[in-house]
């Protein structure tokens, strides 16, 4: 069993409004990348924070949404609110503004090819989003201070690392400011 994590708890104040609710192939972008991880995953646990009750008042799509009261202390205090939550054997974990990777890359990135208990997806050799990793690292995410970082666990098993060479630019599609969305509204290659 894989959870699908989606990071939807921050301010969105470079967008100027919240990314999980801008409009993304007929959907919002928390519905688009909801609908896409529970295909693959159960269940779907979105973390929300600043405008919890709007997101999850108009979010069109099933998932369990809980609330890191202290999102103001940044992603990792969500990822560990979320992961608190996680019934897993391993978490397919992303961030809202993310929504445009393919199903086929979920597929891949939860088909182990070896033993390791990382996977990471790489387009034309750089690494995206989402990341799949084996509960047995969930303790050591939840340990993390306040300073610390996704990036310090996953740097700190380079070596138990799979990556996932795929044809999918949406990995790299981090909506974070209103061109990188013109930009996606134009061509998820665009953002490459």
């Amino acid at each position: 069993m894989t959870t699908g994590l989606i990071l939807a708890a921050g301010e969105s104040r470079r967008m100027g409004s919240p990314k999980a609710l801008l409009p993304f192939r007929g959907e919002s972008f928390l519905d688009t990348l909801t609908g896409l991880l529970s295909r693959v995953c159960s269940p779907v646990i979105v973390v929300l924070g600043a405008d919890a009750d709007r997101i999850e008042r108009t979010a069109a799509r099933r998932a369990i949404f809980v609330r890191n009261e202290q999102y103001l202390r940044g992603q990792t205090s969500s990822l560990q609110c979320g992961l608190r939550a996680a019934p897993a054997e391993g978490v397919l974990f992303t961030l809202v503004d993310h929504p445009a990777v393919g199903l086929a890359t979920l597929q891949r990135l939860l088909t182990p090819a070896g033993s390791q208990i990382l996977r990471v997806p790489r387009y034309r050799g750089r690494k995206g989003h989402p990341i799949w990793f084996h509960r047995d690292l969930i303790p050591e995410f939840l340990a993390l201070g306040e300073n610390g970082t996704a990036r310090d666990v996953v740097r700190a098993h380079a070596e138990d690392t799979e990556f996932i060479e795929v044809d999918d630019a949406g990995i790299l599609a981090d909506i974070d400011d209103p061109e990188a969305y013109r930009k996606l509204m134009e061509s998820p290659e665009a953002l490459v």
